[in-house]
């Protein structure tokens, strides 16, 4: 493998990353253990029934470690009140103080419970957004002011046997980060390194890292630019994943699965919270279910299918720190500058009426004999060998087995379907597109040189592998090396009982690639789940992926005892009054630990600054303050329509 690509021993073969073990009460995290799942209270930390309570139904759902925020030395005191009553109850879960802005309830919770998170953004800074430019010494100045302020806390936790979490937030850089490094993950990662090193030198390293941001392929590259660094230090601490701020319902568990999912895939992962605008009960099963397909199997997965003259391809041409799209040639509407398209099968229905076509987003009005395209309209409509007895709209073309197609009258619109053998026997092609659906484990270097005889070629790539963003990233590697440069479909075919499984499995699967700048369109598959819940999450892991953007996107955090309003209820009410718009973000924040750094990534904030009261935001400026929260939602409405970017929903 290319040295640039040195954050895994193979980018094309699965093999759990090995790390030290963290030792937590009784709890172990690491690569020699189970990946753990967390998750963390919404209820006030001073309230010793409601969060023994709430701690209980966690741990019934599996919950393994149970993280309460702790923002003054109050709360981190009552933490103790709080472990003796779950003792009391013969509850023995490893508590997690969560701390920021407070050194002294960070040293008073380590000597009370198993282990603390801290935040390097904002232990010893507060957070003022200024640029400051700083002389080497100056930036040595501050390294030390933090090295006295930090270092009570590390000797605590020796002296107790209390594990840590260096926890940085994409939403909380400190100043000094940002003016030296950017709002970038290398910021994120040098955020984490001060502290490390600080606590390296007192020989402390019972500590698990985390890199968490709201947008996922900023949260993959901080990870994966985490591992490399401290392989170049011979460091090989866990790592905590999730996805800040993920929101809730099926883009909450997309954007998580995506963001979590590509870094499991990658060996990557020791605990993992998935972080829903729900209370904390509903998050544990979703991480379960994530987690899942890598319980079990074996340290290092099955030889990859593809072998191309038994060689490993080369992967200079790419680079896991940084996304760039992979360079296709445009054949119709896939590929180059286009968005991913999105096919919907319907090779099983043999009668298709438009009534079919309303289930992914083309409704056909009588009336009027006119069609409407909603913001998750498909782009193309596998028909498989079924013709269809009425024209399609004029937004969606039709895709038929290309023995079928030979058949038709209109080759205008609809357009043909190659299996292998079809293909390499065809002697017609459409002018306009084609369509080969290939399994990894045909390609051969034959294959390969057919494929790059058709131009107007699309590929939709299949793969059997148990790995299959392994696979199915070693054959873009393949593709590059003998240039083929033709636009690819990401298919999946699954048959999981489970819906959510399905959402969770092809969020991961078809996600991880599109972060990574490989793939032009999505055609997801499962009998066991409908058309329209197919179509939903493929345009919802498009979304996710920043690769297509149709609707509203919402950066919603997950309630804790910090957060001054019912994060669920107010999330709601904004959703149900915002959703008809596209293409922007508003960012929905509990308190103001995380929420001016995330505005930063939203186009509009609003965040709870006291009980009662609300702050509006405009990407990261204050534009109201002090807003009762009874008013607080037509005023954020007010601010959208100020600056242009509302529209009714009737235009929708």
């Amino acid at each position: 493998m290319s040295k640039n690509n040195n954050y895994i021993e193979s980018l094309t073969q699965y093999k759990r990353r090995k790390t030290s073990t963290v030792k937590v009460g009784d709890l172990y995290i690491g690569s020699d253990y189970p990946i753990r799942v967390q998750s963390m209270t919404t209820t006030d930390t001073m309230d010793t029934k409601a969060c023994v309570e709430q701690i209980i139904r966690m741990v019934n759902a599996g919950c393994e470690l149970v993280r309460l925020t702790a923002p003054s030395i109050n709360e981190a005191n009552n933490l103790g009140n709080i472990k003796t009553e779950l003792t009391a109850k013969g509850i023995f879960v490893p508590i997690v103080a969560d701390i920021h802005f407070t050194p002294n309830a960070a040293e008073a919770a380590a000597r009370i419970i198993e282990k603390v998170r801290i935040n390097p953004g904002n232990y010893v800074d507060k957070k003022k957004f200024e640029q400051i430019e700083y002389t080497h010494a100056e930036y040595e100045e501050e390294i030390e002011r933090i090295r006295k302020r930090f270092t009570p806390l590390v000797n605590i936790c020796k002296e107790y046997g209390t594990a840590m979490r260096i926890g940085t937030n994409h939403g909380s850089l400190s100043d000094r980060i940002m003016s030296r490094y950017g709002d970038s993950p290398l910021g994120m990662v040098e955020s984490a390194m001060e502290f490390l090193r600080i606590a390296e030198e007192f020989n402390y390293y019972n500590i698990v890292l985390s890199m968490k941001s709201s947008n996922p392929k900023v949260m993959v590259e901080a990870y994966r630019l985490l591992v490399k660094t401290m392989n170049e230090n011979n460091m090989f601490y866990p790592l905590h994943l999730g996805v800040t701020e993920a929101g809730d319902g099926d883009d909450g568990r997309i954007k998580s699965a995506l963001g979590i999912g590509a870094l499991l895939e990658d060996g990557i992962g020791d605990t993992v919270r998935v972080s829903l605008t729900e209370d904390p009960e509903f998050e544990v099963p979703v991480a379960k279910k994530l987690i899942s397909r890598y319980e079990g199997k074996p340290v290092l997965s099955e030889q990859l299918s593809v072998s191309i003259n038994h060689q490993a391809p080369s992967t200079d041409f790419y680079s896991p720190y940084q996304y760039k799209k992979r360079e296709t040639n445009e054949v119709y509407n896939l590929g180059e500058i286009n968005v991913p398209r999105v096919i919907a099968d319907f090779s099983s229905v043999e009668n298709l009426t438009t009534d079919h076509l309303k289930s992914v987003g083309h409704i056909y009005t009588p009336t009027t004999d006119k069609w409407l395209m909603t913001d998750l309209g498909c782009d193309f409509i596998y028909r498989g060998s079924h013709p269809t007895n009425f024209m399609l709209p004029m937004g969606v073309k039709g895709i038929y087995n290309a023995d079928v197609w030979n058949n038709l009258n209109d080759k205008l619109n609809n357009f043909p379907l190659f299996d292998l053998k079809s293909f390499l026997h065809a002697k017609t092609f459409s002018q306009t597109i084609n369509f080969l659906k290939i399994k990894t484990t045909q390609l051969s270097d034959d294959v390969l040189q057919k494929i790059k005889t058709q131009q107007k070629l699309i590929l939709i790539l299949e793969t059997e592998n148990k790995h299959a963003v392994a696979d199915l990233r070693n054959t873009f590697f393949i593709f590059n090396e003998n240039q083929i440069k033709h636009p690819v479909i990401l298919s999946r075919n699954y048959n999981i009982d489970d819906e959510e499984k399905f959402m969770l499995f092809s969020s991961t699967d078809i996600g991880s690639l599109l972060i990574d700048g490989f793939g032009d369109g999505v055609m997801l598959i499962d009998k066991k789940v409908n058309t329209e819940r197919t179509n939903q999450i493929c345009f919802g892991i498009l979304q996710a992926a920043r690769a297509r953007i149709t609707k509203t996107e919402y950066i919603s955090c997950p309630s804790c005892g910090r957060t001054l309003f019912d994060l669920q209820e107010t999330t709601a009410l904004i959703r149900k009054q915002t959703d008809h718009l596209k293409g922007i973000k508003i960012a929905i924040m509990g308190c103001i630990v995380n929420g001016p750094g995330e505005m930063a990534d939203a186009d509009y904030g609003y965040v709870g600054s006291g009980p009662g009261k609300i702050t509006l935001y405009k990407g990261k400026e204050i534009v109201k303050k002090g807003i009762n929260k009874e008013t607080a939602v037509d005023e954020l409405i007010e601010l959208i329509k100020e600056n242009g970017h509302w529209a009714d929903s009737s235009s929708y």
